[in-house]
């Protein structure tokens, strides 16, 4: 029997509270398949950023900016793991009270030890917390890096590093507190976000756009040619980024079950709705389907299921795939021509529109009449107005909070390089290296 919606929401919260903890009662086990899962998921969470999203983003900007991307998605990796342990985890999981922040409690561990336990969506079933920290530290690991693309080619590496520290510190990690975390506001508001519609996607979404805006755009944007310089590469990334997204989402069901099976058919089902989807567009309006084209619906399918992975059955998976790619084409195409913002790598118009696409989308397609893993209580007009409230507050918070990091930091470091960088390109400016020797 499937639970209904207010349980749905209570045990997601269960899952991702880890100060809610069994290891001292009687009924808590652990079983090694979950762990053994969990652990596999982590490290293809891991590969969704390194190479993955290094190379997808690498093979769509010119050539002598494919090095400085590939560094930028490495040191964000690292720098982001290490405030992770150091307070990231605790503002985000500290078990406190606090609707908006986990508070100090587990500031560098504090507590945990291999005898720790996370709680998972079975009452009494637990997983290692060092695991939990791990997994959870993967998802802060990657949302900053999909912000990159929005600006590729023209930011400073040391003020993009600042922005990315004050950045997870202020936005990230209470976004995730304030929707996975069992005492955060919108959690007990009764939104849904499976693996990061909100948390990773719409809030990477905005903040790219907001930086696009404060940095500008590239110099000739709009006259000279800026086409990806290599399509192989980015469908190289593209692919390590949809194997990956199976740990992602199906690893935010923290056990190996039927959960776990769900989210992943999902993963695979809304994705390839998405890349028909896309292509049809691109047929009836250009002439042509494109790789490009291809890879983008991928990614926009694989964004717009996030949130809905868990919830969703895998008919509703395609429709929100679909219609996620039909939103996102307009965004990255027409709207974006007409608004004439320069997002480089479309992280607003595929991460953004996708990710409210997903969120919103969730609260309808959990419906059990149309396939979803809601009750027989499950209200679409009420659980989507929650959806959109999650939404919104996500955008204000994340999108006005960026809007002031870019500024200030513009207003003292400088977000932007030279005019002679960047024009050399920053792989050389910026580094020292060359991507390629011909």
């Amino acid at each position: 029997m499937k639970p209904k919606l207010s349980t749905l929401a209570v045990t997601a919260a269960m899952t991702l509270t880890p100060g809610m903890l069994f290891a001292e009662t009687a009924k808590a086990t652990m079983d090694k398949g979950d762990v053994a899962w969990m652990m596999v998921s982590t490290l293809l969470v891991l590969m969704m950023i390194l190479p993955g999203l290094a190379l997808f983003y690498g093979g769509l900007v010119r050539s002598k900016n494919m090095l400085s991307v590939l560094m930028q998605c490495t040191m964000i990796t690292a720098v982001v793991m290490v405030v992770w342990v150091f307070y990231g985890y605790s503002f985000a999981f500290g078990g406190g009270t606090n609707p908006f922040w986990g508070g100090w409690g587990k500031a560098f561990l504090s507590g945990v030890n291999i005898d720790s336990m996370a709680a998972t969506f079975t009452d009494g079933v637990v997983i290692p917390e060092y695991v939990f920290i791990a997994f959870q530290m993967t998802f802060a690991a990657i949302t900053p890096a999909l912000i990159i693309g929005a600006f590729a080619e023209r930011i400073k590496f040391s003020a993009l590093m600042v922005f990315i520290l004050l950045w997870v510190t202020l936005v990230y990690f209470p976004i995730a507190h304030m929707v996975w975390d069992g005492s955060g506001f919108l959690f007990n508001l009764g939104a849904l976000d499976f693996a990061g519609g909100t948390v990773v996607h719409i809030n990477a979404g905005i903040a790219a756009l907001m930086g696009a805006l404060v940095i500008g755009p590239r110099i000739g944007f709009g006259k000279d040619m800026m086409a990806p310089h290599s399509m192989t590469l980015t469908l190289v990334g593209a692919g390590i980024l949809w194997v990956g997204w199976f740990g992602f989402n199906a690893g935010s069901n923290l056990e190996a079950n039927g959960g776990a099976a769900l989210a992943m058919i999902n993963t695979f089902t809304a994705t390839a709705g998405a890349i028909v989807a896309w292509s049809i567009i691109e047929t009836f309006t250009r002439g042509k389907a494109s790789l490009l084209g291809a890879a983008s619906g991928m990614v926009a399918g694989l964004v717009a299921v996030t949130p809905a992975a868990g919830t969703v059955g895998p008919v509703g998976a395609i429709a929100l795939g679909a219609i996620a790619s039909i939103g996102c084409y307009i965004f990255v195409g027409p709207v974006k021509n007409k608004f004439g913002y320069d997002d480089s790598l479309d992280v607003f118009g595929v991460h953004g529109i996708g990710g409210i696409i997903g969120a919103i989308g969730t609260g309808i397609f959990t419906a059990p009449w149309l396939g979803g893993t809601g009750g027989a209580d499950f209200s679409i007009a009420s659980q989507t107005w929650i959806q959109f409230e999650a939404v919104a507050m996500t955008i204000v918070w994340g999108g006005g909070v960026s809007f002031v990091l870019f500024k200030v930091i513009d207003a003292t470091l400088g977000l932007r390089v030279s005019e002679e960088d960047e024009r050399t390109g920053l792989d050389q400016a910026s580094h020292g290296e060359s991507a390629y020797h011909f």
